[in-house]
């Protein structure tokens, strides 16, 4: 999940009815206690006020909720209100059609218009006119309502305009030489007005505020800087970023192969002293290397020699307590070492890649004899030291090799045989992981190199460093992303721009592609992103 919007998983997930954060939610009315006193002020002006009526604050600070609670809140016998969009019909034309139309005019002109609401006047019903999203007016359009708000001597409508701050410096534009309008600043909610808002929200949708904890709702407060359709923004992302991080912790002990740690080292323990067990079983020595015979025999003269340097030699019995005379080979006990090599994992070649005995480039059987007490051994030829070690040296039956009679041939200086034949289970180990070198975020620094006082715009936020680095690389141009944390994860947050003040900021979002404004951005201040990467350091 790439984007933070609510889809069926995020519903199904919190088991919500609706998105509990959508802009318009029907039925939904939360008016904090501040606004309350607004909403009663509007109503006193409106009454006994000429001036316009202009309700200011910045995207998502509730205007439209305001103005749906002075049109709920009237005396429907008594007033009739007449809503007007400025979008798409920003002009003088476009408006005196709306206003037109809801009063049943013929004529979207002034006059005519005042005519009618004179005419009501006098039936005693009062005409309120509401325009939302009055920035977008232009000159003209602002000309037309002023005039519909002098009104006539025997009747005037009264006219609302509810917007962005930029408005009021359109409405100095005009040069106006009187005061004509009145102007009320909408304040963004406390925190405590922002547990309130989002437990209705949430109880709207079927659950309720325990989906949050209190540090989530002071981190939402503190990212939203209390305007509720920034505060809806940044729950959501906050409910699918912890949804994401419990599927992921489900998921996780199913990838692969994951058991504890000190599982693995006791199984490796155990395939360690299974492979040491089939190095130091007897005869592990390597074959000769030169002019060896395939059917050789050893003779071990118990009793006599001395120990070799390689430790105690190993002597082999044929199951009977005494040793069996020579040359007796015909009663001789084979040791099979195939079974050994199965047992010690198919291995067949040494660390130094010399074919283990029990391959198949060795005979497979070795016969090892004993020659009674008194028995000379005969000529003995040079020793092969056996790699079996042992931790105290004692003294033992030195090991004499004695090959039947053949050719005499030279024999070669046998190869040096592993001073710790252990080593051969270091495959078995875990391997060292190599430490993972995590990229920082980038454009810390250049947030920090910003004013406080700037203003940028946030996009989306993410769990996911490399989609963070795919939006940025897609989109180019002033796009940068920061790192967060939140709730104990990193949050990747990308950005816009970097304006002067909140009304560039929001011009800036509305240039920008459908895509990008699909994500609902919203404008912040440059030291809200310097205090979050503060924090996260």
């Amino acid at each position: 999940m790439t984007s933070l919007h609510a889809d069926e998983a995020f519903l199904g997930h919190y088991q919500l009815s609706h998105d509990p954060f959508a802009p318009r939610v029907p039925g939904f009315k939360f008016f904090p206690a501040q606004r309350k006193p607004v909403l009663g002020q509007l109503h006193h002006l409106a009454r006994y006020s000429q001036l316009l009526l202009v309700v200011t604050g910045p995207q998502g600070s509730g205007k439209t909720l305001l103005r749906q609670a002075l049109v709920a809140s009237t005396n429907k016998q008594s007033v009739q209100s007449v809503v007007v969009s400025a979008r798409g019909a920003g002009d003088a034309a476009g408006v005196l059609r709306q206003v037109a139309q809801a009063l049943n005019v013929a004529q979207a002109e002034v006059n005519a218009i005042l005519d009618q609401v004179v005419q009501l006047a006098l039936t005693g019903q009062e005409v309120y006119l509401l325009v939302d999203d009055a920035e977008q007016l232009d000159e003209s359009a602002l000309e037309a309502l002023m005039a519909l708000g002098a009104g006539a001597p025997e009747g005037r409508p009264h006219v609302f305009l509810f917007g962005e701050s930029s408005l009021i410096a359109q409405l100095e534009a005009l040069h106006l030489e009187e005061e004509r309008f009145h102007v009320i600043e909408l304040q963004p909610y406390t925190e405590e007005e922002t547990r309130e808002y989002l437990d209705q929200r949430l109880e709207g949708a079927g659950r309720g505020i325990e989906l949050f904890t209190a540090d989530q709702i002071s981190d939402i407060h503190e990212s939203s800087e209390g305007w509720p359709g920034n505060i809806n923004q940044v729950a959501r992302d906050a409910m699918i970023e912890a949804m994401i991080a419990s599927r992921s912790a489900v998921k996780r002990p199913s990838m692969g192969f994951n058991m504890p740690k000190k599982h693995v080292l006791a199984i490796s323990a155990v395939v360690v002293v299974a492979v040491a067990a089939a190095w130091l079983m007897p005869g592990r020595n390597k074959a000769p290397t030169t002019g060896a015979p395939a059917n050789e025999q050893a003779q071990l003269p118990l009793g006599q020699g001395t120990p070799q340097a390689g430790g105690a030699p190993s002597v082999e019995f044929n199951g009977n307590t005494q040793p069996m005379p020579l040359p007796l080979v015909g009663n001789s006990q084979p040791v099979m070492r195939g079974p050994l090599a199965e047992a010690a994992g198919g291995i067949t070649e040494g660390d130094d890649g010399v074919p283990l005995e029990g391959s198949s480039n060795t005979p497979p059987t070795v016969t090892t004899t004993a020659p009674p007490a008194g028995v000379p051994a005969g000529p003995a030829p040079t020793p092969v030291p056996v790699p079996v070690p042992a931790a105290k040296p004692t003294p033992a039956p030195t090991q004499v090799a004695t090959a039947k009679p053949a050719p005499a041939a030279p024999v070669a200086k046998p190869a040096p045989a592993p001073a710790k034949p252990v080593a051969a289970a270091k495959p078995a180990e875990k391997p060292a992981e190599k430490p993972v070198t995590v990229a920082k975020a980038a454009g810390g620094s250049w947030y920090a190199g910003q004013a406080p006082g700037n203003y940028v715009v946030q996009i989306l936020g993410t769990s996911s460093e490399a989609t963070a680095q795919n939006f940025v690389k897609e989109q180019g141009g002033e796009y940068r992303y920061f790192k967060k944390v939140l709730n104990g994860k990193p949050l990747y947050v990308i950005t816009y721009g970097s304006f002067a003040n909140r009304d560039a900021a929001v011009s800036a979002i509305k240039a920008l592609p459908a895509k990008v404004q699909a994500g609902k951005p919203w404008p912040r201040t440059v030291a809200s992103v310097q205090q979050e990467l503060a924090t996260t350091r």
